[in-house]
């Protein structure tokens, strides 16, 4: 079976619930897409945080609102561009041609029409020097709306103080956090925990939101978020329903369910992606190094479009990657392991955390790359016999 009949052959959409494949595994539910009772959220979930900016429907591509023309309904008033429209124009001419053709609805000819309209409306060359001053003065009002962007950032808690303090506060939403390490070093674990604290709300260090979750190698459980739950006193019925789960079997797949995932943010308060791995799959479909080069193309375009959703809507993307075995690493080296994904991965990724096995059951955490946060400080965070609630600090 080819890879697109794989994909197109199961779910595509993220449209079941954590807590309707709980039923499943149960034995409550023979079907995931069988509706259950409807839950009320463990806390109220506003939407005021979700910023506006581009999406991938047919609709904010037409340039009609965008004229400078005088409105129809009063012709004597100019239509006023917003900063929402300017948003879409300046993503609408950055976007390739070939990206905007791909979909439906867009013929070769109005995408051509559309680049126009938006060259014209943004003046893309040649000015005299009063433009170039004034549009000097609208890149330091760009300034400004980037210091409040960074404001509005959101940590999540990961349950655990230390690793909190660690991160500057947890989590952080607008951008990529990446854990690789060996198998059973916490990277699932440390997932499960934040698919919890993202909706505790503000004030308990929360993103008060939903979370999206895409599982490339069947790890999540959801019966493991019922004590979870418990632990942060919340109701484990309405935790489930408030995390929407998808099993992406291809990198194709993968891909697709990012595709709608757009769709439902700018909908719904989303706060957390989890990708738990984001290279497994295309491990699998690549082979070798006549496909390396494929591979790396097609996994910078999944990571930049994760990149995009994170800065869209304000959610932290969270990403476990797996490592593989570093041969010139050298024989001094104690642990000669590095993660997958090569450059594309190091490049995409704003914080990278490199989890390893400690003394006993002990998990230590370290600062591989981050560019607000000291490199190489390393922690305890994780104790196997305190984990009944997720991830915690290791008691003496």
């Amino acid at each position: 079976m080819s890879r697109t009949s794989l994909a197109g052959s199961r779910n595509v959409g993220l449209d079941v619930t954590a807590h309707e494949l709980y039923e499943v595994r149960l034995g409550r539910r023979r079907d995931p897409n069988q509706k259950a009772f409807k839950y009320s959220p463990p806390h109220r979930l506003t939407a005021a945080a979700i910023p506006t900016g581009t999406t991938t429907s047919l609709s904010h591509f037409r340039l009609a609102s965008f004229s400078s023309k005088p409105s129809t309904r009063n012709p004597s008033r100019p239509v006023v561009l917003s900063l929402q429209h300017m948003a879409d124009i300046v993503s609408i001419y950055v976007f390739i041609s070939q990206s905007l053709t791909g979909i439906k609805g867009l013929s070769e000819a109005k995408v051509d029409k559309i680049c126009e309209a938006a060259e014209k409306l943004l003046s893309q060359g040649f000015m005299t020097g009063s433009d170039l001053l004034i549009k000097m003065c609208l890149r330091l009002f760009d300034l400004l709306l980037l210091i409040l962007k960074r404001k509005s950032v959101v940590r999540i808690t990961t349950g655990s103080q230390a690793l909190d303090e660690l991160l500057g506060g947890g989590i952080e939403t607008l951008c990529i956090t990446e854990a690789f390490g060996e198998f059973r070093s916490g990277k699932t674990q440390l997932a499960h925990t934040l698919c919890v604290s993202t909706q505790l709300p503000l004030h308990m260090h929360g993103g008060n939101g939903k979370v999206a979750y895409i599982d490339t190698e069947g790890t999540f459980r959801p019966e493991r978020i019922v004590p979870i739950a418990e632990r942060f006193g919340m109701d484990a019925n309405a935790v489930l329903d408030n995390i929407i789960y998808a099993r992406a079997y291809t990198y194709e797949h993968q891909y697709n369910l990012l595709l709608g995932l757009a769709a439902k943010m700018a909908e719904e308060p989303f706060r957390l992606l989890i990708v738990d791995s984001v290279i497994a799959l295309f491990r699998v479909d690549f082979s070798g190094r006549g496909e390396l080069a494929e591979r790396q193309q097609k996994l910078a375009q999944m990571l930049s479009r994760l990149t995009k959703i994170a800065e869209e809507f304000n959610v932290a993307v969270y990403i476990t990657n797996q490592v593989i075995a570093d041969p010139g690493g050298g024989m001094f080296i104690t642990d000669p392991k590095k993660p997958a994904g090569g450059h594309v991965l190091a490049h995409a990724a704003t914080i990278r955390l490199m989890l390893r096995k400690g003394k006993g059951e002990q998990r230590v955490c370290k600062i591989f790359d981050a560019p607000n946060l000291p490199e190489g400080e390393a922690i305890s965070f994780y104790s196997k016999h305190i984990t009944t609630g997720g991830l915690m600090d290791v008691k003496d």
